[in-house]
């Protein structure tokens, strides 16, 4: 038996074994615990081992504020994709899919669709974790009652695929590393808000900026096309377009490489999502 430390919520639960603390998910676990109870390994999904890990710490504190649906829905297609790709994937997936999750119904409310043009790239070149991402538009749909299109399965695919490996920038983390800290010091200068590197919300956000930057060292960027997004986000958005707008630039200059509307509508979206995040925090 394990001894809670903390129950983040009713199926998230922060626990002490060996002294030594763990997150474990499982449907329910959490469920009327307090401090010192203990719970059954048996009902236990997932077990995380690296809370030295500083984004799993932060996760700790977004793990309240996440309804319990979402990390139910990321149990199961994690379930499903581990099964189907017979491996085991990078447990911090539990966090980014299932954030993922829980802003797609974020986005729908306001009409925000991150457009994936490589919707065939991935069918085609990843079909097993495709695969995972239409048997999570399926669950997502029996549980939300949220009809998805396909290019969100691809979307769920890419954090799939991101889970496969320790780090897809391994070969050249020095580079990568590099510019995901000149993007972020961008973004905190152009803003012009002080924004909190130890909040959760900016931990967030470096992990969709490390996700471009993984694109761009290998030439997987979103290619152009009529995308409604750019406008709609530049009249309803302008703040965080400019932004994106002053990476693009950036870039441009600096490896002489042109980054698409695709790929500005990306940046602007989660450097939105950052803003708002911060708006709130002020506001409260």
């Amino acid at each position: 038996m394990l001894k809670i430390i903390k129950s983040l919520n009713s199926s998230v639960v922060l626990v002490e074994k060996d002294q030594k603390p763990m997150i474990l998910i499982g449907k329910g676990i959490g469920y009327g615990k307090q401090p010192g109870m203990s719970v059954d390994e048996s009902q236990v999904s997932q077990v995380f081992l690296p809370i030295d890990n500083l984004y799993v710490q932060k996760c700790l504190t977004l793990a309240e504020h996440i309804e319990v649906v979402y990390f139910e829905l990321t149990e199961e297609i994690i379930r499903y994709a581990e099964d189907l790709l017979q491996s085991p994937l990078n447990p911090s997936v539990y966090f980014t899919l299932t954030d993922h999750l829980q802003f797609i119904k974020e986005r729908l409310a306001q009409n925000m669709t991150i457009t994936n043009r490589l919707v065939w790239e991935v069918k085609t070149y990843y079909p097993k974790e495709f695969q995972v991402g239409c048997y999570a538009l399926e669950k997502v749909k029996q549980t939300l009652g949220c009809d998805l299109p396909e290019q969100e399965a691809a979307n769920v695919a890419f954090h799939i695929i991101n889970a496969q490996s320790s780090d897809s920038c391994a070969s050249d983390a020095e580079r990568c590393a590099q510019l995901v800290g000149e993007i972020a010091s961008l973004v905190r200068h152009k803003v012009g808000v002080a924004l909190s590197q130890e909040s959760i919300h900016y931990a967030r956000f470096i992990t969709h900026v490390k996700f471009f930057v993984e694109r761009f060292f290998t030439d997987r960027m979103l290619d152009d096309g009529e995308d409604p997004m750019f406008e709609h986000l530049l009249r309803q958005y302008p703040q965080a377009m400019e932004g994106a707008f002053t990476i693009r630039q950036f870039i441009e200059q600096r490896f002489e490489r042109t980054i698409s509307d695709e790929e500005v509508v990306y940046l602007a979206v989660h450097i939105y999502r950052l803003l708002k995040q911060y708006d709130k925090e002020m506001a409260g």
